[in-house]
């Protein structure tokens, strides 16, 4: 993939870029290899590409500059705004928007946020598109100053941008780098965007998790699907289950479905997936996982778990080995604290591994494993 922007020093987002992809697919599956040499591993599956371009669903861009010419991409080391909208790490349907919201921050008075002096409102532009074609555009502001103005000039922004079934601003005063805050006031009739993959319903909220590369993370959901086809499935938990995806692609109408996550937008998503394909058999909570599983004493007959990049821990692990569920599907960001958490899941051997390139020009994958108690 060619990048104008790596090749002259300005962004360095896509660490591995220069090695061919073959190569990095290549040094991926070294590096899972390696880390379960002294695991024996029943069958590796070989790895699942990505496409190299226009994979991205998200586009998080800093907004810099002044209010009539602002910036929208990333901050270099000297405090420069760089201009991403042409990234061709997104779909070509994002640089269109991105340049009609130009002269829109204007019209709206949302003066880019200057880190250094801590002056200014609009700090991030968050772009999310469903494959269905919908999008959500969140900004994310310093307060609510500017709301009421926005409101104001919106209209015009959703005609020209009909496109746009979900917009809203997030309120982030802390003058730190961090994302987004916890305040979100909804601007659109509409707060969820509607997306499928492999024939089910999904749906992403503002401040809910989704993958931001569909066409891999849709093959993950299916091969997660028919790696537990073959088992007893009455009951299944689906723990860190974020929106539901890995869930709701498994359980069958007669099972009993459990997803629990930390986020009650995620949750809100995956209760009305599972409305919308007339699972009666599921509840889906909002609480801490590991408290959750502490909380009861009897086991799933599956155990589906898609941790944050620190793993699912010793106390889990420690749950997990006390209940002996028959199989755990078990999906990780981060190779290095998957294996430490198979390492420690003593009582199971490791049936199937294979990597997800959700990530390409990095050195980061999802690795999907399956582990099948031993009797």
């Amino acid at each position: 993939m060619f990048c104008p922007r790596y090749d002259a020093g300005q962004c360095r987002s896509c660490q591995w870029l220069p090695k061919e992809y073959a190569t990095q697919l290549a040094d991926k599956q070294q590096r899972i290899e390696q880390l379960l040499t002294n695991v024996p591993v029943t069958e590796w599956l070989p790895p699942v590409p990505s496409a190299q371009q226009g994979f991205r669903n998200k586009a998080k861009m800093v907004v810099s500059g002044s209010v009539e010419r602002p910036i929208l991409g990333i901050v270099d080391q000297q405090g420069e705004g760089v201009d991403l909208i042409d990234c061709p790490l997104y779909p070509a349907t994002f640089a269109p928007v991105f340049r009609q919201l130009l002269p829109f921050i204007a019209k709206a008075g949302l003066t880019p946020y200057h880190i250094a002096r801590r002056k200014g409102e609009l700090k991030y532009l968050l772009l999310t598109e469903s494959t269905q074609g919908g999008m959500m555009l969140r900004f994310v502001l310093r307060s609510e100053n500017k709301v009421a103005q926005l409101k104001k000039v919106l209209p015009e922004l959703q005609q020209c941008l009909p496109q746009l079934t979900v917009i809203s601003v997030n309120i982030q005063p802390v003058p730190m780098a961090i994302m987004e805050g916890e305040q979100e006031i909804m601007l659109s009739q509409t707060s969820a965007l509607a997306e499928t993959f492999n024939g089910i319903p999904l749906w992403i909220r503002p401040q809910s998790f989704f993958q931001t590369n569909p066409q891999v993370a849709a093959k993950l959901y299916r091969t997660a699907q028919e790696w537990t086809q073959a088992l007893k499935l009455d009951t299944l938990w689906d723990l860190f289950c974020g929106v539901g995806g890995f869930g709701l692609h498994c359980a069958r109408p007669e099972t009993h479905l459990t997803g629990i996550e930390i986020s009650p937008e995620a949750i809100a998503c995956a209760r009305d997936s599972a409305s919308k394909l007339g699972l009666t058999q599921t509840q889906f909570r909002a609480l801490d996982a590991s408290r959750y599983a502490l909380d009861n004493t009897t086991a799933p007959d599956v155990l589906l778990v898609n941790p944050p990049r620190r793993g699912i821990g010793q106390t889990l692990c420690d749950f997990i080995m006390s209940v002996k569920p028959a199989a755990i599907l078990y999906s990780s960001c981060n190779p290095e604290t998957l294996v430490k958490d198979i390492v420690t899941l003593k009582g199971y051997r490791l049936e199937r591994v294979q990597l997800f390139d959700l990530f390409p020009h990095t050195a980061h994958s999802e690795v999907l494993t399956l582990l099948l108690r031993e009797q």
